[in-house]
């Protein structure tokens, strides 16, 4: 933990020292001016995907190795593969194989997960003996872009700028680019973007033009894509195109026909394709060159609702995500679009990773700022020459495609009379598909918390991305505003400073003139005010532990008490001035409400460590900050010995609506708010608004460590919460 510091608080240079009643607190124990605003970077405008997404390359190895893991579980997290589903059958299907002189091209498809199709086209190289590379191809956004044709007009510029060599490449760049490869000796997997050629189980307009939110799949269950219900499991159309990627990696090694290389597997893609080439890259290991074209970039991060996903980019971005696939071979194109100053900003900071891990001719930037935003024959070449030269394909460089003989969308579509398309779709299959994801989860979930290794691992690390916990609690400072005698006790009014994380709370600290050396951290809906009644006095459970000794802290929290301008209640949850509806463009880059809550009580828990050197530090949750207090505990590690916690009964999973300031991405998944206390284990805890069975979670593991007896949970009447709570915290240990 970084020192504390005690400096005075600025425009306030004169500290005073008052005598006042003994049992009042001072005015509305206000810190700062009346309509003043506390510094907190918080208040300022939310970041979106058109943000500044820098990448900080570390300067040791062991750094790197140690951000990377939490990057890359941030990814399988955000993406709904923490844990990963289950492998069910692929069921795969080839058919319809077209001959042609030096390779072959197949229709196929095959079950991402039950009832789900990946389609698409295989092309096999023809006269190649051994295992054989394998490159998978995604495309982006190109409407249908497998089965397109490029129009006359846009074909002819396209030619007369020298972005295409011949009609092929430049009628369809996507056939073109498996020819080539096929001709190279790779074995292509072309596959589908959901909703585009064969792909047509979810809409265009649910996968890519999603707006505004559908009330009829708004439900606590049977729930649709977009909703808070699946944003709270963390199920996402980014995540299920993620899945869809490495399920093609299965395919593509499992084929029976031809041995494909597990040594040598391939994926590139532009626009769109270029989002699942790093994200694939970035957590398949089985992957050994990724090539990422026209995306790679610290502007924009990519636009389309199939590109983004709560949590995925909080304090991190694209060419981060790029990083991860150091030091194997990985190389980039730019164009006149917002990748065009990669060579600048962004590259070099790759280029020196590769160094770093003693790699620095394994990261490859193909530039193109002349062409526009596409991957033109000049690109693909730069793909096919780096592709030779790492998977040592024996041809001369640079490798420059033939034409070839293109086909129709009737020929190269993989559903006909015997291979019909699935009737599984719409808003029934959307459920359906759901439905498997949770109960998937659930088991898979239910397993590891059966074993309390796993379950840290599992429920642990994955709540620790929701929760975007810290790896320590940050620098505090305390700007000292007014100090009170009150006899019995003194009052003291100032901001506690994150300087770190640039957070301040208003805050006042209530302590005995002889301390027992406990401090309460007391957290409340009503902020900091909630240490006093309406009259000033201290509140009777206030009074209570103070005339014990105990030490008193009372914080408003983000968008409390001196966070409102106009001190009416916080009503909803900023979002991003994007007017779709999907809760990716705000919580893909930002913190939730609840979970910058979350750090306020850790921050607040840091500095009550140092207002009572050696103290024991207890947390209160009561009146709606019980969950808050539950998930500080869970990042809280050893720093919290004893915590109340009213829960209210309360789960992320029944929150409705996206701005709710209750909202949390992920909040549902991992046992909900039962998995977050489960975490306190093996410390000391009273809960009050659980059920025996609401619980079940938290007991096994208090059961696990051996601490049952460190498990209150209160069922008695509402009227004697309070006292029985404060008589648990007094007692002895």
């Amino acid at each position: 933990m970084k020192p504390l510091c005690w400096r005075p608080l600025r425009l306030l240079p004169l500290v005073l020292l008052l005598v006042g009643l003994p049992c009042a607190l001072s005015g509305a124990s206000r810190v700062l001016p009346a309509g003043e605003l506390p510094d907190d970077s918080r208040l300022q405008p939310l970041k979106d995907l058109n943000g500044y997404f820098p990448f900080a390359p570390p300067k040791f190895k062991a750094e790197w190795a140690v951000r990377a893991e939490r990057v890359r579980r941030r990814i399988l997290v955000a993406q709904g593969l923490w844990p990963m589903p289950t492998p069910t059958p692929l069921n795969a299907v080839v058919h319809g194989k077209i001959d042609r002189p030096d390779y072959t091209i197949e229709k196929a498809y095959f079950e991402s997960a039950p009832g789900l199709f990946v389609t698409g086209n295989l092309y096999k190289p023809k006269g190649r003996t051994g295992k054989v590379p394998a490159v998978l191809f995604a495309h982006g956004h190109w409407l249908d872009a497998r089965l397109s044709e490029e129009t006359d007009q846009k074909f002819m510029v396209e030619l007369a700028t020298g972005q295409e060599r011949f009609e092929g490449g430049g009628r369809n760049r996507f056939q073109a680019m498996c020819v080539q490869l096929a001709r190279m000796g790779c074995v292509v997997w072309q596959y589908d973007a959901m909703s585009d050629s064969d792909s047509k189980q979810l809409s265009r307009e649910l996968v890519h033009l999603f707006a505004k939110q559908r009330p009829e799949m708004n439900q606590t269950a049977n729930w649709g894509f977009y909703s808070p219900p699946a944003e709270a499991h963390l199920q996402s159309i980014m995540g299920l195109q993620t899945l869809n990627s490495m399920r093609g990696v299965d395919f593509v090694l499992g084929l029976k026909d031809v041995e494909v290389d597990p040594d040598r597997i391939a994926i590139t893609g532009a626009s769109g394709g270029g989002t699942q080439t790093m994200l694939l890259a970035a957590i398949d290991p089985r992957v050994d060159l990724s090539f990422p074209a026209v995306m790679v970039s610290t502007a924009m991060q990519g636009g389309c609702t199939c590109e983004n996903s709560s949590l995925l980019r909080i304090g991190t971005g694209n060419v981060e995500f790029a990083a991860l696939f150091a030091p194997r071979p990985q190389g980039m194109t730019t164009a006149n679009d917002w990748t065009k100053e990669m060579s600048t900003k962004g590259f070099p900071e790759l280029k020196q990773l590769y160094g770093l891990l003693g790699a620095p001719d394994k990261v490859m930037l193909h530039r193109g700022e002349h062409f526009p935003h596409n991957y033109n024959a000049v690109s693909r070449s730069g793909f096919f020459t780096w592709l030779n030269q790492h998977f040592k394909l024996g041809l001369k460089s640079p490798v420059v495609e033939r034409d070839y003989e293109r086909l129709a969308a009737k020929d190269l579509t993989v559903w006909d009379d015997q291979h019909p398309a699935p009737k599984s779709t719409g808003d029934d299959f959307e459920r359906g598909l759901l439905r498997w994801l949770t109960s998937d989860a659930q088991g898979q979930l239910a397993k590891a918390a059966a074993e309390p290794a796993q379950f840290r691992k599992v429920y642990g690390g994955g709540i620790d991305i929701v929760l975007n916990a810290r790896a320590e609690p940050g620098e505090i400072v305390w700007h000292l505003a007014q100090k009170t005698d009150r006899g019995a006790w003194t009052e003291t009014t100032g901001l506690l400073q994150n300087r770190t994380y640039q957070e301040t709370l208003p805050a006042i600290l209530v302590s005995p003139q002889k301390s027992n050396g406990q401090v309460v951290v007391w957290i409340s809906q009503a902020g900091k005010s909630a240490l006093a009644t309406a009259g000033g006095a201290l509140a009777p459970e206030v009074k209570k532990l103070v005339d014990a000794g105990v030490t008193v802290l009372g914080v408003d929290l983000l968008y409390q008490g001196e966070f409102l301008a106009d001190g009416q209640p916080f009503p909803q949850t900023p979002r991003v001035k994007n007017p779709r509806e999907s809760a990716a463009y705000t919580f893909g880059y930002n913190d939730a409400v609840f979970v910058q809550r979350t750090h306020d009580v850790l921050s607040a828990v840091a500095f009550a460590h140092r207002a009572v050197p050696g103290g024991r530090v207890a947390v209160v949750g009561l009146d709606g900050a019980g969950p808050w207090v539950a998930a500080a505990r869970a990042q809280a590690g050893g720093m919290i010995e004893r915590a109340v916690i009213d829960t209210g009964g309360f789960r992320f999973g029944q929150v409705r609506d996206l701005r709710d300031p209750q909202f949390v991405p992920g909040g549902a998944k991992y046992g909900d708010l039962p998995g977050m206390l489960a975490l306190g284990a093996p410390a000391k805890t009273w809960i009050a608004g659980e059920t025996d069975a609401g619980l079940a979670l938290v007991k096994t593991q208090y059961r696990a460590a051996n601490a049952e007896a460190r498990l209150t949970r209160y069922d008695g009447s509402a009227a004697l919460l309070r006292e029985a709570a404060m008589a648990w915290l007094l007692a002895a240990n």
